[in-house]
C-alpha cells in the first residue's frame, strides 16, 4: 500500500491576518487604480472593515469587488449593504477628499464613514445618515468599537432633506442609488463643492462626481456601478415588465420612465425568429461597452433594458444574459437589442443587434447605425451630464442633449 504523506508544521500556512487582508486588498486596489490619493491609501490600510460584518467570512470582507448584504426585505430586495471595497474607492476617489473637509455620507453602514474620518482628520466633520434605524444601529456599534464614533456623527433620518444642521458641506458622497437630485443636496453643498452619486438614468446606473456651479451640477468623471435604491421619499424604483415567466429562464424590459409597452406584443415576439444585423465596429475583450450604451441611450428614444437569466441564454429566448440589462430598442410589437459576436481576433468582439418581431430587422440595423456613429464620431469621446432644477425652460439648457425630467431636476446627457 502507498504511504499518504503527512502534513508537517512548515506545510502548513497560517490563516492570514485581518492586517494582512488590509495590504493585500490595497495593493490590488492600487494595482486597478482604483485608489490613487495617499490618504485614501493610508485609510484603507487602517480601517478594519471585517469588525463591520462579524458573520461574513474574512476573506470575502477584503475583496476588492465583494459586497456584503446586511439587510433585504420580505422579497429578498437589497436594501443595504456594505458596498465593495473597489466601489468605496471609485467614489472617494471621485469626490478628491482634503484634511479638514465637512461631509456628509448620504447611506451609513460605518465603514465608508470611517474611511472618510481618516481623510479629513481630526479638523475635519463627518456626517453619516440613514433613514433606516437598524442600519445606523449596526454602523454605530462598529464606529464605537473601532473608536471612530467620536469623530463621525451619525444621523437616523430621510437622506431626501439632508442634514442642514451641520452643513453647509465641501462633500457630499451618496451611497445609495438615487432617481434624483433633491435641492437640499444642491443647497447643503458649498459653490464649488462635489457631489458623489450613483444616479440613474434611463435605467442606467453611474457613480457620477459633480461639482456645483450656482444652481446647476456638472459632471466631472463617472464609473458604472450598482448600488441598493434609495429608500423614503426619493424612492424611485426601476419596474420589471417580463416578457417571459417560466421560472429560472426569466425575461424581462427593465423600465424606468419609458413608454409603456406593449407587454403581450413582445412576448409573442419573443418567441419569433430572431434576425441580426453586424456594425462592423468592435471592442477588445477587456473594453467596457458602459459609454456606448450611455451614448445609445442618449440618442435612441424609447431604450428600455432588457435582463434575463443564463437559462433563459441557454435556451436561445435570448443571446445575450445580464442582471443589470442590455439597451434594448422597442416600437410596437417588436424590439432589437444589443449583443457582440466573437471575431477571428480572440481578443476582439463585433457589436451588433438581435431583432425580434415585425419590425425587429429594422430596429435592430437602428442600433447598428447608432453603433458605427459612435465608433466614428464619439468613440474617444465622454459625456457631459448637467444638472438643472425642475422647470429649467429648455432655452437655459445645453444645445442637443438628451433631457431626462425628474420631480426636482432636468438631468441632461450632451456629448462634444
Amino acid at each position: 500500500m502507498d504511504s499518504v504523506p503527512r502534513m508537517t508544521s512548515t506545510d502548513m500556512k497560517p490563516p492570514a491576518s485581518d492586517r494582512e487582508l488590509r495590504d493585500q486588498m490595497v495593493s490590488r486596489l492600487i494595482e486597478m487604480g482604483a485608489l490613487r490619493s495617499s490618504g485614501a491609501v493610508a485609510a484603507f490600510r487602517k480601517v478594519p472593515r471585517h469588525l463591520a460584518t462579524p458573520q461574513t467570512d474574512i476573506t470575502k470582507t477584503y475583496g476588492v469587488e465583494d459586497a456584503v448584504i446586511t439587510k433585504t426585505d420580505a422579497d429578498g430586495i437589497q436594501l443595504s449593504s456594505v458596498s465593495a471595497p473597489r466601489i468605496q474607492a471609485m467614489q472617494i476617489e471621485q469626490a478628491d477628499l482634503h484634511p479638514g473637509q465637512r461631509v456628509l455620507e448620504i447611506g451609513s453602514g460605518g465603514v465608508n464613514a470611517a474611511y472618510l474620518a481618516e481623510i479629513v482628520g481630526p479638523g475635519g466633520t463627518v456626517v453619516s445618515m440613514d433613514i433606516d434605524r437598524d442600519v445606523t444601529a449596526r454602523a454605530e456599534r462598529f464606529l464605537k468599537e473601532t473608536g471612530y464614533d467620536r469623530r463621525v456623527k451619525l444621523v437616523t433620518a430621510d437622506g431626501e432633506d439632508g442634514a442642514a444642521a451641520d452643513g453647509p458641506y465641501d462633500r457630499i458622497i451618496v451611497t445609495v442609488q438615487a432617481a434624483d437630485i433633491p435641492p437640499t443636496w444642491i443647497d447643503q453643498l458649498v459653490d464649488g463643492g462635489r457631489l458623489v452619486v450613483p444616479l440613474r438614468m434611463r435605467g442606467m446606473t453611474r457613480t457620477i462626481a459633480f461639482v456645483r456651479d450656482g444652481e446647476r451640477l456638472v459632471s466631472d468623471g463617472f464609473e458604472l456601478c450598482g448600488f441598493v435604491p434609495m429608500q423614503g421619499a426619493g424612492e424611485n424604483r426601476v419596474r420589471l415588465l417580463l416578457l417571459h415567466d417560466v421560472p429560472g429562464e426569466e425575461v424581462g424590459l427593465r423600465l424606468d420612465g419609458h413608454p409603456e409597452p406593449n407587454q403581450g406584443a413582445l412576448r409573442e415576439a419573443l418567441h419569433m425568429p430572431s434576425v441580426e444585423a453586424w456594425s462592423g465596429v468592435t471592442l477588445a475583450g477587456d473594453e467596457s461597452n458602459e459609454h456606448l450604451d450611455l451614448f445609445l441611450t442618449t440618442v435612441l428614444e424609447n431604450l428600455p433594458l432588457l435582463t434575463g437569466t443564463a437559462a433563459a441564454r441557454s435556451r436561445g429566448l435570448i443571446a445575450s444574459a445580464s442582471p443589470l440589462g442590455v439597451p434594448t430598442l422597442v416600437r410596437g410589437g417588436s424590439f432589437a437589442y444589443r449583443t457582440v459576436r466573437r471575431t477571428q481576433d480572440p481578443d476582439r468582439f463585433e457589436l451588433g443587434a438581435i431583432g425580434h418581431g415585425p419590425e425587429g430587422a429594422e430596429l435592430a440595423e437602428a442600433l447598428v447605425v447608432q453603433m458605427q456613429s459612435w465608433d466614428r464620431d464619439f468613440r474617444d469621446d465622454r459625456a457631459r451630464i448637467d444638472v438643472y432644477p425642475a422647470g429649467t425652460p429648455d432655452e437655459k439648457l445645453p444645445e442637443g442633449g438628451r433631457v431626462i425630467d425628474r420631480p426636482h431636476t432636468r438631468v441632461i446627457i450632451s456629448w462634444p
